[in-house]
C-alpha cells in the first residue's frame, strides 16, 4: 500500500469469541481493499479494552501493517494482539497528578 492510503471504518460484527472490525483502504489509484480485524471478546469482558475503543485499536493496527509492508503485502485479516492491546492501554491511560495545594486559595 502506498503512504497515502485513505482508511475507512465500516462496521463490526459481534461474535461468539471474537468481535471482528472492517476497515477499507483506499488508495489514489481508486483501488480498494477490505481488511477485517479482530479483538477477543474477552478483552472486552475483562475490561482491559472498552468497547468505544475497538475501532481505533483496529485502525491502529491496520496503519501499523501498511507501514510495515509498503507494498501491500498485508493479510486481510488480522488479529490484534495481547501486547498491542496492553500498549493501547498504556498510551491512553490518564496522567494521575498529585493534588497540589495553591498558597492562598
Amino acid at each position: 500500500m502506498k503512504a497515502t492510503a485513505h482508511v475507512e471504518y465500516l462496521g463490526f460484527t459481534p461474535g461468539d469469541k471474537r468481535r471482528e472490525y472492517t476497515l477499507r483502504v483506499r488508495v489514489e489509484a481508486g483501488e480498494s481493499l477490505d481488511f477485517t480485524i479482530w479483538i477477543p471478546n474477552e478483552a472486552f469482558l475483562s475490561r482491559r479494552v472498552r468497547y468505544q475503543d475497538g475501532p481505533e485499536i483496529c485502525f491502529l493496527k491496520i496503519q501499523r501493517e501498511l507501514l510495515a509492508c509498503p507494498e501491500g503485502m498485508t493479510p486481510l485479516r488480522l488479529e490484534v494482539t495481547e501486547t498491542e492491546l496492553a500498549e493501547y492501554r498504556v498510551a491512553h491511560s490518564p496522567v494521575l497528578r498529585a493534588n497540589r495545594r495553591k498558597e492562598g486559595w
